[in-house]
């Protein structure tokens, strides 16, 4: 079907093809007074219609440039929730709009159906939480940018493909990510998007790692975690009408430093570019090697001011150390006597972490010790009735004379975990035999992401170690 523009154009030709015939008609001589009456006739058509062009060509040359801002904006723009809304972009959102957009992508089964359903309300308490620490908003507008078609595509390309050819809604989508990103965060890389980043995503329910199950895990949008601890409010008598005595508490802003972990993951170049399948698989990767490095940081790291491992910190606090009975020896009496210096107030929700090395002595104690439960299986399950994790990074059985720790015992929620939201990731194109330097048909994913550990209240567990 012709256009407006189209059919005045052609009209317009029509005019100038009658005019020809005229002039050639007359030739040398005068127009006669017919001709004359129509050629007059044919100039103020003409002026009409040259007016009328004028004006849609304008119409047309704006809508062009409405369609160019559109597709150029078309990423950020979210469907609105009403049909007569206008669509506003992802910066420019309000705290609940922008949450509320979220939520409708994360309702899309396609988009989810590699999640687990405590990852998917993990996210949604995320998005909903304000704290001096974390803003939720920030969650939700990363997830608008990264879970679009034109963003998944484009980032799929740039992380398996050596030389990607973006369409321009790819390249418009990967650059709009990267302009409302905070500092230097995803400079050199591409950010991951948030349904399948292990730093907003990974809980512990899908964690290797022991720590994340009992620790107090915190998702954090800054650099650092923040918190206040007290030893508690100090009641007392006091005397009827006597003024109360002062019982204010100590404050003190225990905080958790976060720093940058590094990783690289191989695979093949036959990964799958379906992209549920691709991001289930994407996700399991980037997870396994992320929680790998946090379970021996969380156990005897010393990475940075404010970001130490269980042991670490607590060998370095005098208050918590509990010696064995017998220099170099580990007994059942050992297992008492730290048991019985742990404060009555962490006892209830206490959670023993020891390897399985030692969880194996305690097993071979004998059941006429009473400090441990055992399954069918032989497997030590509790001691003193509570629960027992076990952390290929703590010390083995106590083969030594020296100082040595043994296990830790006390209330986890003492201990935060603050994950930085977001991770990136660059590719390296291809990785090369290391004996002839051969090509072996893998790439590799290098990645970086921010995280940090540290007890708040040391009081909180004790430490049994020979000396």
């Amino acid at each position: 079907m012709e256009t407006l523009l189209e059919l005045l154009t052609e009209q317009r030709a029509a005019i100038d093809t009658e005019r020809r015939a005229i002039h050639e008609a007359a030739g040398t001589e005068a127009l006669n007074d017919e001709q004359q009456a129509r050629w007059d006739e044919l100039d103020t058509e003409a002026a009409t219609l040259d007016a009328r062009i004028a004006e849609e060509t304008e119409k047309e040359a704006r809508a062009q440039r409405v369609a160019e801002s559109r597709a150029k904006w078309g990423s950020l723009h979210i469907a609105p929730a009403q049909p007569a809304a206008e669509p506003r972009d992802v910066a420019r959102m309000g705290r609940m709009e922008a949450r509320d957009a979220a939520m409708r992508v994360m309702e899309d089964k396609d988009s989810t159906r590699h999640l687990a359903s405590d990852q998917v309300d993990k996210l949604d308490k995320i998005m909903r939480t304000q704290t001096g620490d974390l803003d939720g908003v920030k969650i939700a507008r990363r997830l608008l940018l990264t879970e679009t078609p034109a963003y998944r595509s484009g980032w799929q390309k740039a992380v398996t493909q050596t030389t990607p050819a973006f369409t321009p809604e790819e390249a418009r989508a990967l650059d709009e990510f990267r302009a409302m990103s905070i500092g230097t965060d995803t400079s050199g890389g591409f950010g991951v998007p948030v349904l399948i980043d292990p730093t907003i995503i990974l809980t512990s329910q899908g964690s290797l790692n022991p720590f994340r199950r009992i620790a107090r895990v915190e998702t954090i949008t800054n650099d650092e975690w923040k918190g206040v601890s007290s030893a508690g409010v100090s009641w007392s008598y006091d005397a009827e009408a006597a003024a109360v005595s002062d019982d204010t508490p100590t404050l003190a802003q225990p905080t958790v430093t976060t720093a940058m972990a590094r990783g690289f993951v191989p695979f093949s170049i036959e990964v799958g570019m379906d992209y549920p399948s691709f991001a289930e698989e994407m996700s399991r990767l980037l997870a396994e090697g992320y929680d790998e490095l946090q379970a021996e940081s969380f156990a005897t790291g010393s990475v940075a001011t404010n970001f130490r491992g269980i042991l670490t910190a607590l060998d370095a606090n005098t208050n918590v150390e509990v010696v064995t009975t017998t220099d170099g020896v580990f007994q059942s009496a050992d297992v008492n006597k730290v048991w019985k210096a742990l404060p009555d107030r962490y006892r209830a929700n206490a959670t023993w972490v020891m390897s399985h090395s030692i969880g194996t002595d305690i097993a071979n104690f004998g059941s006429t010790d009473n400090v441990f439960t055992v399954n069918l299986a032989g497997s030590i399950e509790s001691v003193r009735n509570r629960p027992i994790e076990f952390s290929s990074y703590f010390p083995g059985s106590l083969a030594t004379t020296g100082a040595a720790n043994i296990l830790v015992v006390g209330d986890f929620r003492n201990y935060v975990i603050a994950d930085r939201a977001g991770m990136s990731i660059e590719l390296v194109p291809h990785l090369f035999d290391v004996t002839n330097n051969r090509p072996t048909g893998q790439r590799g994913w290098f990645a970086w992401a921010r995280h940090g550990g540290n007890t708040v209240n040391d009081l909180g567990f004790r430490l049994l170690q020979n000396q």
